[in-house]
């Protein structure tokens, strides 16, 4: 009798002690959720370790990512398996991106497609918006725009805003189902409300327009100011325009450099050549030709002809740089090259000519064939 009770005892104090050595699932993510990955690298570990998918999916994204700990995808891979065949549709998911991405396994489609559609089938919205894009850029299977709306539909009707968006831009385009402005306009709008900021651009220049909806330029601000204040270079570019010509804003040249610059910045071409133009035209206080020639060159160098053509008057007339003929023959016969109209050419080649001799002709045609745009 005194064996059994104490053996009772031993096996009730080992069930205590792994109890208090292994923490619930949420203890781990309220330590992840703190950052304290250590102690979430152990906890989800044990838990994973117990068979429990969600604990096994979330080691395996901390593999995947190197948070705390060192960057393995295999053993990513591994884990995301484990969950994934338990039926987690985060983690089918998420296997699904790895043999997609060719990451810790071999590069495989088909797996990548069979991964997505079980978490898909499930309801997955993320999963179904990327069977969308398996059928529409045919990958493990032949391309079907008609099953790629089909899957971007279901993860739409679940309020997936990348997928509403696509439903859009398919709407305005005709790509998959009948050219629809309205339909275009409804799904933009819900993506827009959350957030989405290609699509608030798009709603905005289906207010601009009138696709869809009726004319409403300052509708269109309000959407521009939406996806601008998001970073989004199109957005800003936009609102930028709105404030040159006065569309549903006052005209405003200072607002429209501050928005042009923001664009340029990133890189945007167009943004890049709208700013130095203004510099160079305005008549207002922003006038500065010095700014006008570094845009017009971040432009040109991106290969845009306009900008092109403009750098090279202001080399010809010595505005807001030194004149210099050589270069400014240089842009205009490039610009010209790529299909710029260069009005001036016959007077830049004609100074070029008094001076240069016709090695120096062919020396400035091969460095124009030469030449390779810069992308930003």
């Amino acid at each position: 009798m005194k064996f059994y009770f104490l053996t009772c005892l031993l096996t009730l104090a080992l069930a205590a002690e792994a109890a208090m050595s292994s923490p619930t699932l949420d203890e781990v993510n309220t330590a992840y959720e703190a950052k304290d990955y250590p102690a979430s690298l152990t906890g989800y570990a044990k838990l994973a370790a117990d068979g429990n998918a969600v604990a096994q999916n979330k080691l395996g994204e901390m593999y995947a990512n190197g948070v705390g700990t060192s960057k393995d995808e295999q053993r990513a891979v591994s884990w995301y398996r484990k969950a994934a065949e338990q039926g987690l549709a985060d983690a089918q998911q998420n296997l699904a991106v790895m043999y997609g991405k060719g990451k810790g396994v071999p590069q495989d489609w088909q797996q990548a497609l069979a991964w997505h559609r079980k978490a898909a089938e499930q309801g997955y919205a993320l999963a179904q918006f990327f069977m969308g894009g398996m059928y529409e850029f045919g990958r493990g299977v032949s391309k079907d725009p008609v099953q790629a709306i089909s899957w971007y539909r279901r993860a739409a009707d679940d309020g997936f805003a990348r997928a509403q968006y696509r439903m859009g831009t398919a709407a305005a385009d005709g790509w998959g189902m009948p050219e629809d402005g309205q339909q275009a306009v409804t799904w933009y709008r819900k993506a827009a409300e959350q957030g989405h900021a290609n699509a608030q651009l798009e709603l905005g220049l289906a207010f601009a327009n009138g696709d869809g909806v009726p004319k409403d330029e300052q509708q269109a601000v309000s959407w521009y100011r939406k996806a601008a204040a998001q970073g989004s270079a199109r957005g800003q570019f936009s609102l930028a325009l709105a404030y040159v010509n006065g569309t549903g804003v006052p005209r405003d040249e200072e607002e429209a450099s501050t928005w042009y610059r923001k664009a340029a910045e990133q890189g945007y071409v167009d943004a890049q050549y709208n700013l130095g133009v203004l510099y160079a035209s305005s008549r207002g206080p922003i006038k500065d030709e010095k700014q006008a020639v570094k845009w017009y060159r971040r432009a040109a160098d991106q290969g845009d002809a306009g900008a092109q053509y403009n750098l090279s008057l202001m080399y010809l007339y010595g505005r807001g740089v030194p004149q210099d003929i050589q270069q400014a023959y240089f842009w205009c016969l490039l610009s010209s090259f790529r299909g710029h109209k260069a009005a001036t050419l016959s007077r830049i080649l004609a100074s070029f000519d008094s001076n240069e001799t016709a090695a120096a002709h062919e020396k400035m045609f091969a460095k124009v064939k030469a030449w390779v745009p810069r992308t930003e």
